[in-house]
């Protein structure tokens, strides 16, 4: 993890709680993490949750990989250090957002496992949902929504997860969505029905 440089700092507390957010919003904070593959349908998946969630009048904002890194992250490659530093920093956003009591959706390919826990870690129990979206590789290259397989294979792209990079799957997700089977449609309202059932929203 990141070392810790700036010294002379303590962290600062408001009057609002957790609990005063809750009763205003009629929700509860949580970060629901989107991993597969590129392509496997992520970012698909994440904007029509969003739409549903404010359809119902819940508060959601997605953070997504390609969008993070034309601000934030926009000095990072992808490299296994940089990937590694990518993830570290949208895990502290999303802890940020989720403790503003907001329905934070990520969507990023977040190839390695440690990285992946070591966001559910900064957050309290309950408030991670990895939701794993399954897709064979061979579909994924099919659709090639971004020409960036094609590139891969040609060596035009390095370190692409699933061609030159690895991906490690999860173990233990809250959910996992295979999207060679299931529509946009589906997939979204699996979601919907887990966060409605665990209570983290009414509809």
């Amino acid at each position: 993890m990141t070392v810790q440089k700036a010294t002379n700092i303590k962290w600062h507390h408001g009057k609002i709680t957790k609990d005063d957010r809750f009763k205003l919003m009629k929700q509860k904070g949580v970060t629901i993490w989107l991993t597969g593959l590129s392509g496997s349908g992520k970012s698909t998946i994440a904007v029509e949750l969003e739409h549903a969630l404010l359809e119902n009048k819940h508060l959601a904002y997605i953070l997504d990989g390609d969008n993070i890194r034309h601000g934030l992250n926009k000095n990072l490659g992808f490299s296994p250090e940089d990937r590694t530093e990518n993830i570290r920093r949208i895990g502290e956003v999303a802890k940020l957002f989720t403790d503003a009591n907001m329905i934070t959706i990520t969507a990023f390919i977040s190839p390695y496992r440690q990285d992946r826990d070591n966001v559910r870690k900064l957050l309290k129990d309950g408030e991670f949902v990895e939701i794993y979206v399954k897709c064979p590789l061979e579909v994924c290259e099919q659709r090639d929504t971004k020409g960036l397989y094609k590139k891969a294979r040609a060596g035009e792209v390095k370190e692409f997860t699933g061609i030159s990079a690895p991906y490690e799957e999860p173990l233990n997700p809250e959910l996992m969505i295979d999207t060679s089977k299931m529509t946009v449609e589906e997939s979204t309202r699996t979601v919907l029905n887990y966060l409605e059932g665990k209570g983290y929203v009414k509809f």
